[in-house]
Order: C-alpha cells, then sequence, then structure tokens
C-alpha cells in the first residue's frame, strides 16, 4: 500500500486534505463572524459577503426543493471516487494532472461537507466591477477551477514538455 502512495498520483492527496482544512476553516469563520447578506469592504473590487449556496456552481438549481442538495452530494461522491481510481493509475512520472485532480478532489470534498452538514455551500469571496458582481464563491470553489484549469493545460502541453517534466522527477 505504501508503494502506491509514493508511486502514484496519490501521493498528492496532502493537496486535498490541505484545500479541506483551508475551505472548511474560511468558512467557519465566515460563519462565526458575519451575518448572512452582510457585505464587509476589502477593496473596490472584492467584499467579503456570506451567502448560501443551495444549488451547484452560479446557483443552478438553487430553488429546486431541496433534492439537488442529495443530487450534487451524490455527483461530488461519484467523481471524487474516479478521482481516487485515476490517482492510483497515474504513474509517479505525471505530475501535473494528479496535482490538478487532487485540486478538484480538496474542493468537491470541502462544498460536500457543506451539504452534508449546513444543506448548502457557504460562499463568501465576492468580486465585482461597479455594480456587477461575479457570483459569490469560496475557497473549495477555487481549488475546483484551478484544478480545472491546469487539467486543460496538462492536455494541450507539448509532449516534449511532458517528457522533460518526467526527466526531473
Amino acid at each position: 500500500m505504501r508503494s502506491a502512495f509514493t508511486q502514484t498520483g496519490l501521493r498528492f492527496l496532502w493537496i486535498s486534505v490541505l484545500v479541506v482544512l483551508l475551505d472548511q476553516w474560511t468558512k467557519q469563520l465566515v460563519l462565526a463572524n458575519i451575518d448572512l447578506y452582510q457585505a464587509i469592504e476589502i477593496t473596490g473590487f472584492f467584499n467579503l459577503t456570506y451567502v448560501r449556496n443551495y444549488g451547484a456552481a452560479f446557483s443552478f438549481l438553487h430553488d429546486a426543493g431541496g433534492w439537488q442538495r442529495w443530487f450534487f452530494t451524490a455527483i461530488a461522491a461519484v467523481v471524487s471516487v474516479l478521482i481516487l481510481r485515476w490517482l492510483k493509475q497515474s504513474p509517479r512520472e505525471h505530475v501535473l494532472l494528479p496535482v490538478s485532480f487532487s485540486l478538484i478532489l480538496g474542493g468537491a470534498l470541502g462544498n460536500v461537507y457543506d451539504r452534508l452538514i449546513h444543506g448548502f455551500v457557504v460562499d463568501f469571496i465576492d468580486v465585482y466591477y461597479q455594480q456587477w458582481h461575479w457570483p459569490a464563491f469560496n475557497l473549495a470553489d477555487s481549488a475546483i477551477c484551478v484544478g480545472a484549469v491546469l487539467l486543460v493545460w496538462d492536455m494541450f502541453r507539448p509532449e516534449a514538455q511532458q517528457n522533460q517534466e518526467k526527466a526531473h522527477d
């Protein structure tokens, strides 16, 4: 079992754990210190604003009556199992791919925890320009997005670059 952690993408699971811990820590700070819908201005384009997301990305299906909580939890659980399989099958030479999967896994688990414990996801990062606000998000969402970008980047990297990465491991 030890070799599975050192010789595969599973060696990057610490990233997932770190994402979940930081995500939940920041959400607990928000729950303890910010009232629902309260906005604390940080800069001219960034607020801390506590909102509850009962849906998925961009509050998709937020008003669906409650079934979406279990639907999105089930999807995240299935995706998490698939990611763990991919990590275990990822050879030691690969770095960017398992790092991206680990970020996505940590973000998914952070939001699943919220759905299971609270019935909603705690969002609080509010980025805006003048009166146009991006939908509020959290650190778990950020990890998922960064992981997805890295995943796409890995898909488009030239093979020579990927071989150099293998040689440096």
